[in-house]
């Protein structure tokens, strides 16, 4: 949706003051003013005609709004071309030039002296005349809601926007969602309450998310995968929060996200990149390479997780809550031991500090009192300092997060001069290529990154060279 010009919202505010528009209903008359003029762009309609004013009165009435709200829209879009003329009488330069007045006409039934004239201004559209009182304000006061429900106090809206929010992080924790999917879909909550402004939850409806998602794209240019991740969001809000089957929205046009062929590194840029870390990062750039992980997956390893007898590296709770096994490069395993003997050393000396343990998942410690502080559960890539838990007093330690390690990383593909945009996530994608070249069988590569489907490893392919044979034989002639 159009937001208004700076030239016009501030004018606008001062006649609503002027006209001893009541504070709380001028949200709303800047949402019809909103409407107007998104609806004569979208229309092709010159805002400064009035003609365009009955017409958007018409589209107001296709879509069954009430008929107070008509009459609110009626008086603020006016009130706009109020704000038009004074600043074109002020000869102020602005790119909306005065609405066309039409003069008013006379009956022919009436003499020169005015007597018995009936004049018709028509340089309003008209409309059904309704019969009403004026309040002292000098505004019609058949332009607000009736008091019962539709005016709806702001701490109440404020109140209900709470429950929203509070019932959105119950329904994805019932769900056991990703705590940064709770997070994102939150974003987009508090983004789409701020587009809709002054609505509560209870007044959306499926066309508020359709013009959210053309906001989206077209004022915003957003990328696919960040429009639909909004409506998703938006799409679980009604359906688990609001309990609002969406209707129309089934319509709504779905971005179709292009493939993107990843960054793949050699084996000489990831030990140029190496060469520029230090320990533990080196160590964690070994695993995201050598087990192809992914970061969070790699910070969340805990000693317990390392079979080193077998060489077997066991990862709980990846992406969708999936678990899988990869084998542990036989040249990291000394590291990775000495890894674990600095591991062993910090938690010896937070055992004698006191310390509380490590942070635990779900209701482990309810369960099991001491498992925080057993030596199996701790971080394979614990944190330099404590973490002080405000409700408590406690002091647990946490794995190095995941913001520190991307800085790091960053750091030292610059060091590196690398003429390439290496993150992360670009040593999964060479350690998913890099076993494609080596003749691996891409259903292996599939089960070893965790896919659910083949069809999202096959995006490597397009990061190899083709080896197929053109010519078609028999199996028989091999």
């Amino acid at each position: 949706m159009l937001p208004v010009p700076d030239q016009i919202l501030s004018p606008y505010k001062e006649i609503l003051t002027r006209k001893n528009i009541p504070q709380h209903y001028r949200p709303y008359y800047h949402k019809w003013l909103r409407y107007y003029l998104d609806f004569c762009n979208k229309y092709s309609h010159p805002s400064n005609d009035e003609k365009s004013l009955s017409l958007f009165i018409r589209k107001l009435q296709e879509k069954n709004e009430k008929e107070f709200q008509i009459r609110q829209a009626s008086q603020a879009v006016n009130l706009y071309y109020e704000v038009v003329s004074d600043q074109k009488q002020a000869n102020r330069k602005t790119a909306f030039p005065e609405p066309k007045r039409i003069p008013p006409t006379i009956d022919n039934n009436t003499n020169h002296y005015g007597q018995g004239r009936t004049i018709h201004d028509r340089s309003r559209p008209s409309q059904p005349q309704h019969t009403h009182t004026t309040g002292a304000a000098g505004v019609a006061e058949s332009v607000f809601p009736p008091e019962k429900k539709e005016n709806i106090p702001e701490p109440a809206k404020t109140d209900r926007w709470e429950t929203a929010y509070k019932s959105l992080s119950d329904e994805i924790k019932v769900r056991h969602y990703s705590p940064k999917t709770l997070k994102s879909y939150s974003g987009w909550l508090q983004k789409f309450r701020n587009f809709t402004e002054p609505k509560s939850p209870e007044e959306l409806e499926d066309s508020d998310i359709k013009a959210y998602m053309t906001f989206l794209a077209v004022e915003r240019d957003v990328s696919a995968s960040t429009q639909n991740q909004a409506f998703n969001a938006l799409l679980f809000f009604f359906r688990n929060v609001l309990k609002k089957e969406p209707g129309e929205i089934r319509d709504t046009v779905i971005a179709k996200r292009r493939p993107c062929i990843p960054v793949v590194l050699t084996r000489e840029e990831i030990d140029k990149i190496l060469s520029h870390l230090s320990p533990p990062y080196d160590l964690v750039v070994k695993l995201l390479y050598g087990c192809g992980l992914r970061l969070s997956e790699c910070l969340n390893l805990r000693i317990q997780d390392f079979n080193f007898d077998n060489a077997v590296l066991t990862i709980h709770d990846g992406k969708g809550k999936k678990e899988r096994t990869v084998p542990m490069p036989q040249s990291l395993i000394p590291e990775l031991k000495r890894q674990l003997d600095v591991v062993n050393g910090i938690y010896e000396n937070d055992l004698k500090a006191g310390y509380a343990g490590t942070f635990m998942f779900g209701q482990m410690e309810m369960k099991y009192k001491s498992c925080a502080k057993e030596r199996i559960w701790q971080w394979f890539f614990p944190a330099k300092q404590l973490t002080r838990i405000p409700e408590t007093g406690e002091r647990r330690r946490y794995h190095l997060h995941e913001s520190l390690v991307q800085k790091t990383l960053k750091q030292a593909v610059f060091r590196a001069r690398l003429l390439k945009r290496a993150t992360c996530h670009t040593f999964r994608h060479s350690f998913a290529t890099h076993l494609l070249e080596a003749d691996y069988d891409i259903r292996t590569v599939q089960e070893l990154l965790g896919h659910s489907n083949v069809r999202t490893t096959m995006i490597y392919t397009h990061t190899i060279k083709s080896r197929t044979i053109k010519e078609a034989k028999s199996p028989l002639d091999f």
